[in-house]
């Protein structure tokens, strides 16, 4: 057996061993290399963002958490931007893999053959002559080199590959407002769950001041039985009420740990509130405009859009001549120190003369894939426009709702409050205390859901914009 070792420029390769008669006295050639094709990219879709990357260890005791934190928490760890890094990088491989055939390739290899031949075995008798030659050996160190002068397929793929690995990073950054987006969602859902446990704890308090009412009332014969088993449904209720409040506060935070790569066991306390801060004068063209501008999803679809361009003028140039130019260099004899140097230089002009079919072939794929992509970049220049536009309607909506559930909380507590006192004088019975109590717990979770909605909606207004990672607390707090 003999050792061969291939060097590369990125430095030496693993050996390769081969059987002695693999080849023969300077008969060695260049390295055999193999493509193993695109890397394989991560698929992201919108259930990545719900994930995340646990890296940290839980801490002690209760956690302070802010809406900041949580967002620095999901641009560090969350799944989607882990994977749309990820791509972003495959992508950067795929371009230097395409410019590689576009530059010199330099190869390098040493060879030593150890040989013996059977003349006989060849079917050569010569009288007077051994049959058996050898063992001899012959050392080769040599140099290949490879060029691609012109090649205007290699050229246009190089261009494509480029230009999709500006769009993997455009995308990598578009991953960063959807995180913020996803992350501030998670947060006010959760304040507003929060807000809902303790508006429902304000009203089972209430509830039981009512039933303990009810309760002297028809002791001191001055309220009948009915009064208190009303009172006592109404209080039930609202312990109701509260169980499912709690759990889906629990619940809500433990999607919220995911967003963000929190252990799901860590516990952590909320310490914003819910802000309210109206955004008025909002001029939708100059809006839409400035989304347009700015999405870096509908830049990175420009860029495959390009891409796709590319493509197909690389389909279509199969067909042209290609030139390219190869040659090596090395010493070869028995040993080291009994060698010559040799030498073969070669330029070669190629095209394809009978590929009809498969030119056709490529090109009419490549055309479908950029037609696609151009109607897919159509497309979501609408779609832009008409995140834009919802995202302002359904601010103008939740504020609208904002203030007039707020005023129907006062309301419907008033009423609630005049309700409890005839109740206690005695000039009526509780069955108004309770129906005002229904409405004053309406009153509330619609005020609560109000505000959520608004806050959402301004978010997604940013995400809208292209501006959400750097603009959401202007947002969020008012303009």
């Amino acid at each position: 057996m003999s050792g061969v070792f291939f060097w590369t420029a990125a430095g030496l390769l693993l050996p390769v061993t081969m059987p002695l008669h693999a080849q023969g006295p300077g008969q060695s050639g260049p390295p055999v290399t193999t493509s193993t094709g695109p890397a394989p990219t991560a698929p992201v879709s919108a259930e990545s963002y719900k994930g995340s990357l646990v890296t940290d260890k839980p801490t002690a005791g209760m956690m302070d958490l802010s809406l900041e934190d949580a967002i620095q928490r999901g641009l560090k760890h969350n799944l989607g931007i882990i994977l749309q890094s990820s791509n972003q990088k495959t992508a950067a491989g795929e371009r230097m893999q395409q410019l590689q055939q576009l530059l010199p390739t330099v190869t390098g290899a040493a060879d030593i053959t150890v040989e013996q031949v059977n003349l006989r075995a060849q079917g050569l008798n010569i009288p007077g002559i051994n049959p058996i030659i050898g063992p001899f050996q012959v050392v080769d160190f040599r140099a290949y080199l490879t060029w691609s002068l012109l090649n205007v397929s290699s050229l246009e793929n190089y261009l494509a590959a480029r230009h999709n690995f500006a769009s993997a990073k455009l995308s990598a950054e578009d991953a960063r407002d959807l995180v913020v987006l996803t992350v501030g969602n998670a947060y006010l859902l959760c304040i507003a769950d929060a807000a809902r446990v303790e508006s429902v704890k304000a009203q089972l308090q209430t509830t039981g001041v009512t039933l303990d009412q009810a309760i002297a009332g028809h002791n001191a014969g001055t309220s009948p039985k009915l009064d208190v088993l009303r009172a006592q449904v109404d209080n039930q209720n609202e312990q109701q009420q509260l169980i499912v409040a709690a759990n889906q506060l629990e619940k809500d935070k433990l999607a919220l740990a995911r967003v963000i790569g929190l252990l799901l066991e860590q516990q952590y306390q909320l310490t914003d509130a819910a802000p309210y801060t109206a955004l008025d004068n909002i001029d939708v063209e100059a809006a839409v405009a400035q989304a347009i501008k700015n999405r870096k999803d509908l830049q990175a679809l420009k860029e495959q859009v390009k891409a796709a361009e590319a493509g197909k003028k690389a389909a279509f140039a199969e067909q042209l001549p290609a030139a390219t130019a190869s040659g090596d260099f090395g010493d070869i004899g028995t040993t080291a120190a009994h060698s010559h140097g040799t030498y073969t230089a070669k330029g070669e002009v190629s095209a394809p003369l009978l590929q009809i079919q498969k030119t056709r072939g490529d090109e009419e794929v490549a055309d479908a894939h950029y037609q696609q992509e151009k109607a897919q970049l159509s497309d979501m220049e609408q779609q832009v426009s008409s995140d834009v536009r919802t995202s302002i309607l359904d601010i103008q909506a939740a504020a609208k709702l904002v203030e007039a559930t707020h005023s129907n909380v006062e309301l419907a507590n008033e009423a609630l409050s005049e309700s409890q006192q005839r109740f206690k004088a005695g000039v009526s019975d509780n069955l108004a205390v309770s129906q005002a109590q229904t409405q004053a717990s309406q009153a509330s979770d619609q005020y609560i859901s109000a505000l959520y909605q608004h806050n959402i909606a301004k978010l997604a207004l940013a995400r809208a914009l292209g501006i959400a990672q750097t603009n959401y607390k202007d947002y969020l707090g008012g303009k």
